[in-house]
């Protein structure tokens, strides 16, 4: 298996390594060529020769003066920034303008630039939706060596949010239970998954989302690894767990099926990449 442990999953940092020395809000930039993620609305533009990369060099003309530019660390000893350029920025030929989950899916970047690319895209996001203060509606400052801001008018301090969701792998002798949502591919199957709620643990929501979504009950719930997971700022955390009892009752306002699949014949499901796709590969496949 290429990830034996969750924690080297792509979007966990431990995959960049020491090669990426991240700087802090503010450190000042050292200037000259570097690494540059070019982001037009949601979108990334690599640069496509023989394979896709970042945008590498001084800072690309096409990008246009209005661009936002931010640094944000130093890959392999060459400056990382972030360039926002506007929606409609014409793009030159020899560059792929996608979003970055379809540059994941598709498995279009080695997994180190892929992390990278994740961590910027989340810096961006933080940056975009913390200009004006959400208590007030004041304007935002940086403060000075992290990622949070300070209203200018009322004082209060806003720090990146990240948003935990629980992923549960449930057995039950040979067979594993298994969800699919409409949107996924033909044929795609995943773990019952879903968002953390107010005053609730971990555990909690895991037990939660799998009686909501599929009427099952579960018990020796048991924590296996977790991922970052930059669309938009996720993080997601892994169980495994056993049948308790109850029959299969799928939630129709966000599933399209639920069911119980045999070890040896699981439906096709996303890549060993995600932590989902990890957890049926490391705790799902026939003993």
């Amino acid at each position: 298996m290429p990830y034996p442990e969750a924690v080297n999953l792509p979007f966990n940092s431990r995959v960049l390594g020491g090669a990426f020395m991240p700087a802090r809000k503010g450190d000042a930039d050292p200037g000259g060529p570097g690494v540059w993620f070019v982001f037009r609305g949601d979108s990334l533009a690599l640069a496509a020769a023989e394979s896709l990369s970042p945008v590498e060099g001084e800072r690309p003309p096409w990008a246009g003066e209005g661009a936002g530019e931010l640094f944000i660390g130093t890959w392999k000893g060459n400056p990382v920034r972030i360039l926002d350029m506007g929606i409609e920025t014409d793009v030159p030929s020899g560059y792929l303008v996608e979003p970055l989950l379809f540059t994941y899916l598709h498995n279009r970047l080695p997994d180190d630039l892929l992390t990278l690319s994740g961590l910027a895209q989340q810096i961006l996001c933080w940056e975009r939706r913390s200009v004006v203060c959400s208590r007030c509606g004041g304007a935002n400052e940086a403060i000075p060596g992290t990622w949070g801001k300070r209203c200018a008018g009322c004082g209060s301090e806003h720090f990146p949010h990240i948003h935990p969701c629980t992923l549960t792998l449930v057995s039950r002798e040979d067979e594993l239970l298994l969800v699919r949502k409409p949107e996924w591919p033909p044929g795609y199957y995943s773990l019952p998954s879903g968002f953390c709620d107010f005053g609730e643990s971990l555990e909690e929501c895991a037990s939660r989302e799998v009686k909501e979504e599929t009427g099952i009950h579960i018990d020796n719930l048991r924590y296996v690894g977790s991922q970052s997971w930059p669309f938009p700022a996720q993080l997601m955390i892994g169980f495994t767990a056993d049948y308790a009892g109850g029959e299969i009752l799928v939630d129709r306002g966000e599933l399209e099926d639920a069911a119980w699949f045999n070890r040896a014949a699981l439906p096709p499901t996303f890549s060993s990449g995600s932590i989902a796709g990890w957890m049926m590969e490391k705790f799902g496949r026939s003993r």
